[in-house]
């Protein structure tokens, strides 16, 4: 909203991590900062003075998920114009942009980070409790952790091993939850003295939301106990309905049909839609 025209590279935005946080956000800051241009920024130009650039160490983006959905998503953000660069591990963060580890830079004043999880220093402080080089709380399947039994750690913090895989339980929002509901189950037990049971993932697979232009998915052993592949408006309505799955499971049935009534109400009014979770 400055007076002044918009300097060269001013409004170049550098989002390191090509998984599901950054590839959503990359297509989200695409439509908002085109909104904001049609509700008076018009010293803007969307196409000429805003870049968007993703930035990606593997070989291709959203590697924990499914290659399809990879290849699916990869196409639409390259309609959209966002500017996706894979096997490109950055080596420095500086003020005027980022270095990536060939050599190149990339200019940008607003560098978003969203490459992995670490747990926070305070981690390695906790009485000497087994960390990883994450930060992350090593913990048993129990979801104990190793050095002390009577200490469970679950979500992001926690470093859980899935039998049969190589890695831990992936740091996401559904493991968090099945870890939640299986710690309040085993803190019962605890407390009466029965044995406690192993902590088993279930993955149901991903959704990747694009914003309003589209939703992409993979979930697993949805039909026969096969994977489905879903995209367009099927998989923006099962997007929208775990959004309000979490949200009654957080605030209650009544507060989220409150909030959803006055949402509709609002966008009825004109405002804008800028996505903030």
């Amino acid at each position: 909203a400055q007076d002044g025209p918009v300097r060269p590279g001013q409004l170049h935005v550098a989002i390191i991590g090509a998984g599901a946080t950054g590839t959503e956000l990359a297509a989200e800051l695409y439509q908002t900062t085109r909104e904001l241009v049609a509700f008076g920024l018009d010293h803007v130009d969307a196409d000429k003075d805003i870049r968007i650039v993703l930035i990606e160490a593997a070989e291709r983006i959203l590697p924990a998920l499914p290659e399809r959905v990879a290849v699916s998503t990869l196409r639409l953000l390259r309609e959209l114009g966002v500017e996706v660069r894979t096997g490109a591990r950055v080596a420095q963060v500086r003020a005027d942009g980022v270095t990536l580890a060939s050599g190149d830079v990339i200019a940008s004043e607003l560098v978003v980070w969203a490459a992995g999880v670490k747990g926070p220093d305070v981690l390695t402080t906790l009485d000497r409790l087994e960390v990883n080089r994450s930060n992350q709380l090593v913990v048993t399947p129990t979801l104990q952790t190793t050095r002390d039994e009577a200490i469970f750690a679950i979500g992001d913090c926690a470093a859980c091993p899935w039998p049969g895989h190589d890695a831990a339980v992936p740091p996401r929002a559904q493991a968090a939850h099945q870890q939640a509901a299986h710690l309040a189950r085993t803190l019962e037990a605890r407390l009466k003295g029965k044995p406690l049971q192993p902590f088993a993932y279930r993955d149901f697979g991903s959704l990747v939301s694009l914003g309003r232009l589209a939703a992409i998915g993979n979930l697993m052993g949805f039909v026969m106990g096969k994977d489905l592949f879903i995209e367009g408006a099927l998989a923006r309505l099962m997007y929208r309905s775990l959004y309000k799955m979490h949200e009654m499971a957080l605030h209650g049935v009544w507060k989220t049909l409150a909030a959803t009534l006055a949402r509709g109400l609002s966008r009825q009014r004109g405002e804008p839609r800028v996505k903030l979770h």
